[in-house]
């Protein structure tokens, strides 16, 4: 099966210990990174943008960059590819969708987030939870997270040098090749072992295949729509299970539709005093500026008489 792994970076820092990262939106996008696998070999893209006057990157990928991004990701779509991530319906594509501002594009983004194959979203439709990245691949044996960075640092880590930046290029690059081996391994195997919270390894999880055919080609894991469609798993042994509402609200909402989020309040009246603030800044310096001209004195003089 041809498939397009994909994930991102965001450009903005959280909190320490931050558990709602929605509550702090927009994100932004510092980078990307996609990973195009065919039996004609691979393909990896890295996405980000301009390289500014010091040899840093900018701070964050433009909407019409995140709109490259996003058309790239449709057109392998469209060319047969299918799109895998890991957790990508509960934040990837999330992201993604808010930050191409473009309703047309959004509800691409939807379609094709539905469309596509997120094993860790698929897990919990069939267990009740997920685990992580890392702990899939310590379990499977097929590799680990970059060591050198965490998810957290990575927003600290764009602010600073290039070396830094291209440290969490690297970083998305290794998330990508890592969700590209635990997706091929669960394909192979028909069941994926990860690395419990207590250090030990799971028992094996066998998701449920769409196979079509008999030949392990045409085997691949369900979509997210395919998913939704299994039955709800026995969760009454869990204290707070997550539903799937949580990974899929984004997109039952409208495109740019308001939230009231007492956050998102909050970081709307700000943004609306500062570019109050920002006006009457400006209407007071082209007031003094017009006070130097002699048209401004012409006016002062005949105010006076």
């Amino acid at each position: 099966m041809n498939y397009v792994a994909f994930d991102l970076e965001i450009a903005k820092e959280l909190p320490e210990g931050c558990e709602d990262w929605k509550a702090h939106r927009p994100l932004g996008i510092s980078c990307a990174v996609t990973l195009a696998v065919s039996p004609e070999g691979r393909d990896e893209q890295r996405w980000h943008g301009a390289e500014q006057a010091d040899g840093r990157l900018a701070a964050r990928m433009t909407p019409s960059g995140c709109r490259e991004l996003a058309l790239y990701l449709l057109d392998k779509a469209r060319e047969g590819y299918q799109i895998v991530t890991w957790n990508g319906l509960g934040f990837d594509f999330d992201v993604l969708a808010e930050e191409v501002a473009n309703p047309d594009v959004w509800q691409a983004l939807r379609d094709l987030a539905l469309a596509h194959v997120d094993p860790a979203f698929q897990m919990l439709c069939e267990k009740g939870f997920m685990c992580g990245l890392e702990a899939a691949g310590k379990g499977l044996g097929v590799g680990k997270k970059f060591e050198d960075v965490h998810g957290a640092d990575a927003p600290v880590l764009w602010k600073q040098e290039r070396d830094d930046q291209d440290r969490v290029l690297d970083y998305c690059a290794q998330d990508v090749a890592l969700t590209a081996a635990v997706h091929d391994e669960i394909v192979k195997r028909r069941y994926l072992t990860w690395i419990r919270k207590d250090g030990r390894v799971s028992s094996p999880w066998r998701p449920t295949f769409y196979t079509p055919t008999e030949m392990a080609a045409d085997r691949r894991l369900l979509t997210v729509t395919e998913a939704l469609a299994l039955p709800l798993p026995d969760t009454s042994w869990m204290d707070k299970p997550w539903s799937r509402s949580k990974f899929l609200g984004w997109t039952e909402r409208t495109p740019g539709q308001e939230t009231s989020n007492l956050a998102d309040l909050v970081t709307a009246l700000a943004d609306a005093r500062a570019k109050e603030d920002a006006a009457r800044s400006m209407l007071q310096a082209a007031e003094e500026r017009l006070a130097q001209t002699e048209l401004g004195q012409a006016l002062e003089a005949a105010s006076i008489e």
